[in-house]
């Protein structure tokens, strides 16, 4: 009984081990940095090159990416935990700071006013901004193309409780556009660009003299507090990227087009129309920021003052 025992105890102490080398070995693995995206821009391009990959695996992380039809579902992802980094517009980390949050703004791309536009069809009878008084304008709720949309009123002397919005996702809205349900559709590339050379969509305007069109960076506060030197990792293989996309457009469409569907004309539309650069939170852009939220805290399309200071990461923080 006594040597029974003893291989019992033996035997138990071996297996207890074996699962704590296992449990070990799983948290090791489990560091991953979740990256939420969307159909195209910089981080599609990280992705495909899988040089992050790469960079992590000697820290001892895993990439995981999730693709978002639009921003505002991304920040939400990032609001509930499901991810730990991603990108969108001016607009949705507004909505999302509003809603509590907790995002950090990291990094900016400079501006591309030209990225995004109010289009009309190929005949509409409307000729400019002034003429969407009472029209049905179609867009995504809570995006970049919102602000677009409330300053170019503002700029052309229509309020924005004069226009109808159809709030819709970009596929949805497309259809809507070309079956004639809506009058306009506010959009950017490259829906923008596919929807001009598909159906000889006019602009109206584009953000040019309105509005930036800012590109953000965000990391959750958990994660960034948690690694910042990962979140500097990414950012560094976003600026690598970033180098290379500026300098070849060709190039980067003949990648980027298979994967969203788009022919490599259309994407270098798209590509030359954005801008270059991955840039550290700067007081000036924090400023601009701070503008579009008054602004929707003014039209009541957030319930409460926010300030963007509050969740932005300065350069050498």
């Amino acid at each position: 009984m006594t040597r029974l025992f003893q291989r019992l105890l033996a035997s138990a102490v071996l297996s207890i081990s074996m699962v704590a080398a296992t449990v070990g070995a799983s948290y090791g693995q489990d560091k991953v940095v979740r990256i939420g995206f969307q159909k195209y821009g910089k981080l599609v391009l990280l992705k495909s090159k899988g040089t992050l990959e790469e960079k992590l695996k000697s820290a001892g992380y895993k990439v995981v990416w999730t693709e978002f039809p639009s921003g505002p579902p991304l920040l939400e992802a990032l609001n509930v935990g499901a991810i730990d980094f991603g990108n969108t517009g001016e607009a949705p980390p507004i909505f999302a700071q509003a809603a509590g949050a907790p995002i950090q703004y990291v990094a900016y791309e400079p501006p591309a006013p030209k990225g995004e536009a109010i289009l009309v069809p190929k005949d509409s009878m409307l000729s400019s901004v002034a003429d969407l008084k009472g029209k049905k304008i179609a867009l995504n709720k809570g995006s970049n193309v919102h602000y677009l949309l409330v300053k170019a009123l503002e700029k052309a002397g229509v309020k924005y409780s004069e226009i109808e919005p159809v709030f819709l996702a970009p596929a949805d809205a497309r259809a809507a556009f070309e079956r004639g349900a809506v009058d306009a559709w506010v959009i950017w590339d490259p829906f923008q660009a596919a929807a001009e050379a598909a159906t000889g969509a006019r602009t109206l305007a584009d953000g040019s003299g309105i509005v930036s069109n800012y590109q953000f960076y965000f990391s959750s506060k958990k994660f960034l507090e948690s690694d910042p030197k990962i979140v500097d990792v990414v950012l560094a293989q976003l600026s690598e990227v970033d180098d290379w996309a500026k300098g070849d457009i060709h190039a980067v469409a003949e990648q980027l087009a298979p994967a969203i569907g788009l022919s490599v004309p259309v994407v270098e539309i798209a590509l030359k129309r954005q801008s270059y650069g991955i840039k550290p939170i700067t007081e000036s852009v924090v400023a601009d920021q701070q503008q579009v939220a008054d602004t929707f805290l003014a039209l009541g399309l957030i319930p409460k003052q926010i300030k963007i200071s509050d969740v932005a990461r300065r350069s050498g923080s």
